[in-house]
């Protein structure tokens, strides 16, 4: 592992992208997710996520010179038509859209189609907690789920993931994938030679595996088994059905640079507290939460994250494989 300066870390991935027919600001917005994944140690949806982009654009997979369309059909309704570009430009230029309908009308939703990976969906409901507001996301990905009792792909692992404001702390986030591995986990698992957990895949012929590389050309599995497929099923269809955007079953691979555009969808139920709750929500769930965090050995989701990230920062860097390191900086 290398040290590589936030700085450094951010002009790397930027010109590696403009280098693969990228514009400047989709560089710039993508490159910010992807560095604040690792800043808050997700890998599987950081820098790993750089040469798969890049090809993709120089393809004309995913346009990266996209400018999103907004449009505020409703008072309450705002969408995003993401033009087959990054959906980190779309939801830069459709949240705030959405977080203003949301104070005016007490709720509001946003929908997003024709778009790209989602990166951590935990991200954008933060931005919006860190507003006062209460948020829910849903994304789709490629097919790469087996239902329940099935086999066959039907579902992305399809995170689903809510924020909300909290009293002179970052805000609560929970961030869940419908798998109980996410794909991009595999992928590093099968990079490393590394087994994956008992129960998480199927074999292209449906036995259980733990070969990341036959995991991949197989099935994940949900967790939690019923569970998780009815709510990857809830997944889809808010993130899919609600906006226009194609199925996972419809949707190319995030992972090649052949193929259609995978047109894949997200949402987001953004709520203002104020509307319902008063001006002691904060109050009360600071009240629950202190409940929780009392107790021995309970903390709360993203707790990890949050100290990660404010290392990151102090330290001004971010470690990144060595491997991966020498082939990004042989991208430019």
């Amino acid at each position: 592992m290398s040290a590589v300066s936030l700085t450094e870390a951010q002009s790397l991935g930027e010109n590696i992208l403009k280098a693969h027919n990228v514009g400047q600001r989709n560089a710039e917005l993508t490159i910010a997710s992807l560095l604040r994944a690792e800043m808050e140690g997700l890998p599987s949806h950081g820098f790993s996520r750089i040469p798969y982009y890049a090809a993709q654009s120089a393809a004309g997979k995913v346009d990266g010179h996209a400018v999103p369309v907004v449009q505020r059909p409703k008072p309450g309704v705002v969408t995003v038509d993401a033009c087959c570009g990054f959906a980190f430009s779309a939801f830069a230029d459709g949240l705030p859209v959405a977080a203003q309908a949301a104070k005016e009308e007490g709720v509001a939703l946003l929908a997003v189609r024709n778009s790209h990976h989602a990166g951590v969906l935990g991200f954008p409901v933060a931005d919006l907690a860190e507003q006062g507001l209460v948020a829910l996301g849903f994304a789709n990905s490629p097919a790469s789920l087996a239902p329940y009792g099935g086999t066959a792909v039907t579902f992305g692992t399809n995170p689903l993931a809510m924020a909300c404001p909290r009293k002179d702390a970052p805000p609560l986030v929970i961030d869940l994938s419908m798998g109980l591995l996410a794909r991009g986990k595999i992928l590093q698992a099968a990079k490393k030679g590394e087994l994956i957990p008992e129960g998480a895949a199927v074999d292209a012929q449906g036995n259980p595996t733990r070969d990341p590389v036959k995991a991949f050309e197989g099935a994940l599995l949900p967790f939690g088994g019923p569970k998780g497929y009815a709510l990857a099923l809830m997944v889809e269809i808010m993130s899919a059905g609600l906006t226009g955007a194609s199925l996972s079953i419809e949707s190319s691979s995030l992972f090649t640079p052949d193929g259609p555009p995978p047109r894949l969808g997200q949402s987001f139920v953004i709520m203002d507290p104020a509307a319902t709750a008063g001006a002691n929500f904060v109050d009360r769930v600071e009240h629950l939460l202190a409940f929780i965090t009392g107790q021995p050995g309970a903390r709360l989701p993203g707790d990890r994250r949050i100290g990660l990230s404010q290392s990151a920062r102090q330290s001004g860097s971010i470690d990144l494989p060595d491997d991966l390191l020498a082939q990004l900086r042989g991208m430019c």
